[in-house]
């Protein structure tokens, strides 16, 4: 098994999740962060003068899968969440050493 962890724009979440339910994977986790890139951030204008905006908001989305579903998951957040801008995000795999299902106590590919 597998913990991907996709850093995406905001506004690209639905067309993420849509493509995602397209592949049958249902089961994500969505939390709010900021951070930044090669980017270091934003340099906008205001009033008084240019400021910067270092960390930028981003969501990230948590799927644990199987190995064999690793490739097709990523190419679905890879291809509905680019826009070919920088700050598109960044997609991270990890393996993952065991999963449990709360409720029923069923264990690794039976819990996911």
């Amino acid at each position: 098994m597998k913990k991907i962890e996709a850093i995406i724009r905001e506004e690209r979440l639905d067309a993420v999740k849509k493509a995602l339910e397209e592949k049958s994977y249902f089961g994500m986790t969505v939390s709010e962060v900021s951070g930044r890139g090669k980017q270091k951030g934003l340099t906008l204008q205001w009033r008084v003068g240019e400021y910067r905006v270092d960390l930028l908001p981003k969501l990230k989305i948590e799927l644990v899968v199987l190995d064999e579903d690793v490739a097709p998951v990523i190419d679905a957040i890879v291809r509905s969440a680019r826009t070919g801008d920088a700050g598109d995000g960044k997609i991270f795999v990890l393996p993952v050493e065991m999963a449990v299902r709360v409720r029923t106590g069923d264990r690794n590919e039976a819990a996911i």
